[in-house]
């Protein structure tokens, strides 16, 4: 809707009226056939109902709406116009195109927003300052937090079940194919490169580790400190058919003969560099996996890698 001509002091040209609301427009767009002016709310709303010019009846659509030429804003910007908060005070006249940015300041405005300062710290219409109650306020803010973690927890309990039932339906799929490839040699070849496809995806999702100590490194690590890795590389997604022997690997006595000492591997530390590691996460150890790093030679690599824990040292 537009402006009520009754705010604007002086006359105002019969261009600058709406045709639908017969207020001074507002956002105003022009029909590019014809060139008649709307407010923007106005047309919109007529062309709803009826896709029409309200004053020739001529066809057009939302697509056939255009701004106002310039000449034809400048002059809407240049009247004068009271504030709309006349009723509550305000004795202000102002340009049209500064009005905006008034009523946001306009300390008449019955909406214009305050700050409580009773503690709760919320803001407030002003309006309904004198019936604001922090109390009150902070109750429903908190019950409706609490209906939103409701939905959410649902939500999540929702998707786990959806996720769970997938997990199982890929499960039977793996069990298939894993009994389809004892006597079927096709399957046998699809079987595997689903497997090195599953064990590539996750290690793509692994983050990029470098080792700044290799000094730091734990080579025969105790049973405890084993199960924290394997429940880490677990809750990472690890494909549980390479799960135990990466946890193998993460011990000297299965590395390969290049890393199989210590005096070998204080021998070969130019080597380590060449390593491609990615970060077990949240955790101080490496993986160095055979997906990544098929340019290493097989005396310092094995099949499906290496986990290496450390003291110190990952970044």
């Amino acid at each position: 809707m537009g402006y009520d001509l009754t705010r604007f002091q002086g006359d105002v040209d019969e261009e600058l009226i709406c045709p639908i609301c017969s207020g001074v427009l507002e956002e105003p767009l022009q029909a590019v056939a014809c060139e008649h002016a709307f407010c923007r709310g106005c047309i919109t709303e007529w062309l709803s109902r009826q896709p029409t010019c309200p004053v020739d009846r001529n066809p057009i659509t939302n697509n056939n709406l255009r701004a106002v030429p310039r000449i034809l804003r400048n002059l809407l910007s240049r009247l004068n116009i009271t504030c709309e908060n006349a009723m509550y005070g305000c004795t202000l006249v102002l340009k049209l195109d500064t009005l905006a940015a008034h009523i946001e300041e306009c300390e008449h405005n019955p909406k214009r927003p305050l700050p409580c300062e009773k503690g709760c710290g919320f803001v407030i219409p002003k309006d309904e300052y004198k019936d604001h109650n922090c109390f009150r306020e902070l109750r429903s803010l908190v019950h409706s937090q609490q209906q939103k973690m409701g939905e959410l927890k649902n939500e999540i309990n929702d998707q786990n079940l959806v996720i769970n039932e997938l997990k199982r339906e890929l499960n039977l799929v793996k069990d298939f194919m894993r009994a389809m490839r004892v006597s079927n040699p096709a399957m046998r070849a699809i079987a595997d490169q689903m497997e090195r496809d599953e064990v590539t995806r996750w290690c793509n999702g692994l983050a990029r580790a470098r080792v700044t100590r290799w000094g730091g490194m734990i080579s025969t690590p105790d049973d405890a400190l084993q199960l924290m890795i394997k429940r880490a590389l677990s809750e990472s997604g690890c494909p549980p058919h390479i799960l135990d022997d990466l946890m193998e690997n993460c011990h000297e006595r299965r590395w390969p003969r290049g890393l199989s000492s210590l005096e070998t591997r204080q021998n070969n530390r130019r080597i380590y560099e060449n390593y491609i590691c990615r970060r077990v996460p949240g955790k101080q150890a490496v993986l160095v996996l055979q997906c990544d790093n098929t340019h290493m030679n097989e005396d310092v690599m094995v099949e499906p890698g290496l986990v290496m824990i450390f003291a110190h040292g990952i970044e």
